[in-house]
């Protein structure tokens, strides 16, 4: 029987020799390169492929972007389109000034006519005057006074009174037209004016008014001519 102790073996904790590794550490070192390699390989498929972008910015246009600038130009169009026909529907004041000028000035002429029918023109006048030197001319050689009053008085009367007339009788033909006018010829676009139509008026009631009192001193109506009294018996 063996009665020695046996001896317990404790492990070596010399370093190693020089070129040689140690297991425990040569696992660490290995485990940690392979964690910086899959880092790495983590960041480098992160750099080579970014997040997707979900909304993309298209530098070239969005599609509303690029139908509203093809819409533009039809919207511009459209709205000269629009001023245009605003503008031949405007009216232009030109023509509205042209509107009515002949109708305007025919009834002025009309009023003045009628005007002249009642106060008496320079040609009734001077074909009073010339009726009255005729009947003098006449009567020179002698005659009864009736005949002079006739000749003389009564026929310059009645002269001024047919020219009067004349006048009257054209200031209610000229104002009659001027009213009437817009229902011949060419339709206008526009009525005629308020103006025209009042000022046409005034010279057809001028021109009737005129044509009665003309009518009245010619036929002697208003006042007769005088008659020369019977000479005194001797």
């Amino acid at each position: 029987m063996n009665t020695t102790p046996s001896r317990t073996t404790t492990p070596s904790t010399t370093t190693p020799p020089a070129g040689t590794t140690d297991p425990a550490e040569g696992s660490s070192d290995a485990v940690t390169e392979e964690a910086t390699a899959q880092d790495s390989l983590v960041k480098g498929s992160a750099t080579d492929s970014p997040a997707k972008d979900p909304a993309p910015k298209d530098t070239t246009g969005t599609p509303s972007d690029t139908a509203d600038s093809g819409t533009a130009p039809d919207d511009l169009a459209g709205q000269s389109a629009d001023e245009d026909d605003d503008d031949a529907l405007e009216p232009d004041p030109f023509d509205e000034a042209r509107h009515g000028v002949g109708s305007g000035a025919a009834a002025v002429v009309s009023a003045a006519l009628g005007v002249v029918a009642l106060t008496g023109a320079w040609t009734g006048r001077v074909a009073a005057e010339r009726e009255t030197l005729i009947g003098q001319i006449q009567t020179s050689g002698g005659g009864s006074a009736a005949q002079q009053i006739s000749e003389i008085y009564g026929d310059a009367w009645h002269t001024t009174a047919l020219v009067n007339g004349v006048f009257a009788v054209l200031a209610l033909l000229v104002g009659v037209f001027v009213l009437v006018r817009p229902a011949f010829g060419a339709p206008s676009e526009r009525p005629q004016p308020t103006w025209v139509r009042a000022v046409a008026l005034a010279g057809v009631a001028l021109g009737v008014l005129g044509v009665l009192i003309s009518a009245g001193m010619y036929f002697d109506l208003f006042v007769s001519l005088p008659t020369a009294g019977a000479p005194a018996g001797g």
